[in-house]
């Protein structure tokens, strides 16, 4: 049982998730200080108020804290953005390295049959 969670801890893909998971931590952390200190000071600027974490609606005894919750919304949507652009660019990558080899293949192909038809060329000169 030892063996066997040492070979399934030691494979790549769960190294892989771990590594995206802190990575995906650390970023989060780097969007909300981006979005916090950055954005919505711009944005609350245009409503009126500094902070967008400060707008709440009371009603009653209930408090609905509706800017943190736009703060929220705009950290879903530049994590979303960037992980886009992440997905875009490694599809493009992925992309380039299948077509590489088939190129090659391609130029392994036309040196064959220039070589055939080389050879039967030859021939023909031969037999005449």
């Amino acid at each position: 049982m030892l063996k066997e969670f040492k070979d399934f801890i030691s494979r790549g893909n769960v190294m892989d998730l771990a590594v995206g998971v802190i990575m995906g931590a650390a970023f989060t952390a780097i969007v909300q200080s981006l979005v916090g200190n950055l954005i919505n000071p711009l944005i609350g600027l245009f409503l009126g108020k500094v902070n967008l974490s400060n707008l709440v609606l009371e009603v009653g005894d209930a408090t609905f804290k509706y800017g943190t919750f736009i703060e929220s919304i705009i950290n879903f949507i530049i994590i979303a953005f960037v992980v886009f652009l992440l997905v875009k660019f490694m599809n493009r990558i992925i992309k380039t390295r299948e077509a590489e080899p088939e190129e090659d293949n391609k130029d392994e192909e036309i040196v064959m049959y220039l070589k055939k038809i080389s050879e039967s060329l030859d021939e023909k000169e031969n037999n005449k």
